[in-house]
């Protein structure tokens, strides 16, 4: 029979009990960061890999939702009771409808009927209103971003949180994400690079990490489909849309708020075939053991390419944006 020493128990619950959270939102942040093995050794650098599916919500969107709200807090867009309404391609509206319970809010989404069943059903679950509408430009009035303004505009004590433009995205990963890489790495990192939508978490982990050190080297990382890969590489002069993607949630067709700032600060810019995303899921699984999604697969090949550019020896950051248990009806 298994015996417990009473001053060993006693030692551990010291322990443990100065060591809680405050519920879902006080989870939010301070994720692992991955080395992962195999690549780092045929790279010849550490590829190291941020946990963001370990957040509460599943997602490195979490943090962009808690910010969007308590941004509308702060200015007193909204009260107890109000309701949150976003355009989403999913994530940061898990996130938000998470917010939305433990902060006692309603929340709707709007979002592109192009995205995965698994994504709408747990927003419902989770008690989210739910409107997935026909994927159109966005300089279609009927786009589920200015659908989903207009609705916030009809409603009492509403508030639309604009996560593509609400520049309070991009402050979330200045003052947490950004923060968290550079004490995890003790302030030795060569390169950041993954992909964007929003541009929250590029432009912001991008701007704290350079304000660092000038010397670290940001590279975008686009798919197919994607505007940005030609508009950094002409220099700010094309915004050249061409293919598609099994991606989501990532790729844009416009150079966001979030995102406008940081532009300069773009060292290089990566276009990732679908089939190298693709071939990276299965050995993320295959070699680490991580379950993930095309965007995040998508990040870490980009990871592996910096490091080819950069050279054997360097630290090479990049995102793990979520688990693939949301993409499975359509990635498997």
């Amino acid at each position: 029979m298994l015996k417990f020493r009473p001053q060993q128990f006693a030692r551990f619950s010291s322990a443990s009990s100065n060591k809680f959270v405050d519920g879902f939102i006080g989870a939010i942040g301070n994720t692992p960061l991955l080395r992962l093995k195999t690549l780092s050794k045929e790279t010849g650098s550490d590829i190291l890999a941020k946990a963001e599916f370990m957040n509460p919500g599943g997602s490195v969107k979490d943090r962009a939702a808690l910010y969007v709200v308590k941004e509308a807090e702060e200015k007193g867009l909204i009260t107890t009771g109000g309701t949150v309404v976003e355009g989403t391609a999913g994530n940061t509206g898990i996130g938000l409808a998470h917010v939305c319970r433990a902060k006692g809010y309603n929340c709707v989404i709007y979002m592109p009927n192009t995205q995965s069943q698994e994504k709408i059903d747990l927003l419902r679950m989770l008690g989210a209103e739910v409107h997935p509408v026909p994927a159109v430009p966005f300089e279609d009035p009927q786009n589920y971003n200015h659908q989903a303004r207009r609705h916030a505009e009809t409603i009492p004590n509403a508030v639309w949180t604009n996560q593509f433009d609400n520049i309070a995205n991009r402050r979330a990963h200045i003052e947490t994400t950004g923060p968290e890489i550079w004490e995890q790495t003790g302030g030795q990192v060569d390169g950041f690079t993954c992909s964007t939508g929003t541009g929250g978490t590029f432009a912001g982990v991008t701007r704290y990490l350079k304000g660092q050190n000038p010397n670290i080297k940001s590279f975008i990382a686009d798919p197919p489909g994607s505007v940005l890969y030609h508009y950094v590489k002409s220099g700010g002069k094309l915004l050249e849309r061409s293919g598609s993607s099994i991606t989501e949630g990532i790729g844009q067709g416009r150079v966001t708020e979030n995102l406008k700032n940081e532009i300069p600060l773009i060292d290089d810019a990566l276009n990732i075939p679908d089939e190298k995303s693709i071939e990276m899921v299965y050995r993320l699984l295959d070699e680490e053991g991580l379950y993930m999604g095309a965007s995040t697969a998508l990040n870490v090949v980009a990871a592996v390419e910096m490091a080819h550019i950069l050279g054997p020896g360097k630290k090479i950051v990049t995102i793990l944006c979520d688990g693939a248990y949301r993409y499975q009806s359509r990635l498997f």
